[in-house]
């Protein structure tokens, strides 16, 4: 039996303090760029979820830094070339926003099966890179995060 993603999801946009952005190319979509996102696994907070999502995606201890949900939902229309990771008939998914603050931009440690590169980018370079509307709509948030 197919496990199928819960469509419940994060985004964990990693910053500094000066307002540098970590992003990651998707390994499945070449040239698509995003934040940390992740779908919630049974039984977790979504603080759990985005503690995960951190240290799968970059193998950094968001514990170990400032995480803050940042008190944002989107709902939006499941891409539908990732349908298939989702029960029959879900189509749409909800996703909470967090910010995770470091003092300082650090190499990140990529999940080759998910990323191919990261950068870490100025905050309106890195709002213009992301594919995802509500991905470079949470970064654009961010001077009023810092």
């Amino acid at each position: 039996m197919i496990a199928h993603k819960i469509p419940v999801s994060v985004l964990v946009v990693i910053h500094t303090a000066d307002g540098q952005v970590l992003l990651m190319e998707r390994a499945d979509a070449p040239g698509f760029w995003q934040s940390v996102t992740g779908s919630q696994d049974a039984g977790e907070t979504l603080e759990q979820t985005a503690i995960r999502e951190v240290r799968e995606e970059t193998g950094l201890d968001a514990a170990a830094f400032e995480l803050t949900r940042w008190g944002i939902e989107n709902r939006y229309a499941i891409y539908e070339r990732w349908r298939h990771r989702y029960a029959p008939g879900v189509t749409h998914n909800t996703e909470h926003v967090f910010g995770l603050k470091l003092p300082v931009a650090q190499p990140v440690i990529v999940a080759t099966h998910e990323h191919l590169h990261y950068r870490w980018l100025p905050w309106k370079v890195a709002a213009a890179r992301c594919f995802s509307p509500s991905n470079a709509a949470a970064i654009r948030l961010l001077p009023t995060r810092l």
